[in-house]
């Protein structure tokens, strides 16, 4: 396994990390994840551990705070050789109160994450989204008193688009308060729209990605194909109205040109997508997740070896789309403003 710094921070994390949306499978849209139990949950965390995956992630959200109780049972007498990542701002509840980023609401979620996971502190607590009722100064203020009280030990964002980022940034820098060091991202390769303006701002700012979807909502496993129904398995059933559109066309173009990398390569279609985002400039992990050990097993063999140059020039260019204003104009001035990538 590889380890890279989180962004600007001084922790290290292992290049894949394990995502635990599937553990407990509570409620219809995360049932379609997965419904990993305890005993299936903690012989996941066994190969992963055994792998040098040392990161878990979850939410206080999925499957009703079920994810996060499975993964604290099944790291139990192994607390120590973990790094737990958890997330809240979304509704948990229909109290008045029960959302967002207020000091009342993170106090809460972080008191009920940390019974859940049955552990004393979070090793990275982020926001799931961007609260724009709440002061950031009130946000960080609240995350700077849990960093002091050693509840959590370092914040990040997920699902913000660069100005929230930015102002939560000038506000920590003016008080003094705790710096995001993580963005957790979609990204993949049928959706780059990270690299327009997150990616620089990650790299200006030392704000390290850590990657959710990689395979593009499951539409990157290798078992969607053109012309042929999809799979029985496959969560898209239930939730393709929730993840992000893609157009058909261009996803069976990326498909297409991932096959033949794939053959040549002699990997799997899902271990080329990944090993592509080791590639990509502020990616500090790539979150993983699986029904069960057979998918846990093709996805940690992502590691260990690289895309040739001509390989991953090949995936940028079917992958690559039009940009959006002012990033189609910012291109033509990069003499003066290089892109990243």
């Amino acid at each position: 396994m590889e380890y890279r710094r989180l962004g600007a921070s001084g922790l290290t994390v292992p290049l894949l990390s394990f995502g635990a949306a599937t553990f407990g499978g509570a409620g219809e849209f995360f049932s379609a994840w997965g419904t990993t139990d305890t005993a299936a949950a903690r012989r996941m965390l066994d190969l992963c551990l055994d792998a040098g995956v040392t990161l878990f992630d979850t939410a206080d959200i999925y499957s009703d705070g079920n994810s996060e109780t499975v993964l604290g049972e099944a790291l139990k007498g192994r607390r120590d050789k973990a790094l737990i990542s958890t997330k809240a701002t979304f509704r948990f509840g229909s109290e008045p109160n029960a959302v967002g980023s207020s000091r009342y609401h993170i106090l809460k979620t972080c008191e009920d994450a940390l019974r859940r996971l049955q552990t004393d502190y979070i090793d990275l607590f982020q926001l799931h989204g961007f609260d724009a009722m709440t002061p950031p100064e009130e946000i960080l203020a609240t995350l700077d008193q849990l960093v002091r009280a050693g509840k959590i030990r370092y914040v990040g964002v997920s699902n913000f688009s660069g100005w929230h980022l930015m102002k939560s940034l000038n506000v920590a820098d003016r008080y003094g308060y705790p710096r995001y060091v993580a963005n957790q991202t979609y990204y993949s390769l049928i959706g780059r729209d990270y690299e327009w303006e997150l990616m620089p701002l990650g790299l200006d700012q030392g704000i390290g990605a850590i990657v959710w979807s990689p395979l593009g909502w499951g539409r990157l496993t290798g078992k969607i194909r053109r012309g042929q129904p999809l799979p029985e398995t496959s969560r898209l059933h239930k939730t393709a109205d929730k993840g992000p559109p893609v157009e058909d066309e261009y996803l069976f173009g990326v498909i297409d040109a991932l096959d033949s990398v794939a053959k040549e390569a002699g990997k799997s279609i899902p271990q080329v997508a990944l090993n592509w985002l080791f590639h990509r400039p502020t990616v500090s992990s790539v979150i993983i997740g699986a029904r069960n050990e057979q998918q846990l097993k093709d996805n940690l063999g992502a590691v260990g070896w690289n895309l040739t140059a001509d390989q991953i020039k090949k995936l940028d260019a079917t992958s690559a789309t039009a940009k959006p204003y002012p990033y189609w104009h910012q291109s033509g001035f990069s003499e003066r403003n290089p892109p990243p990538v």
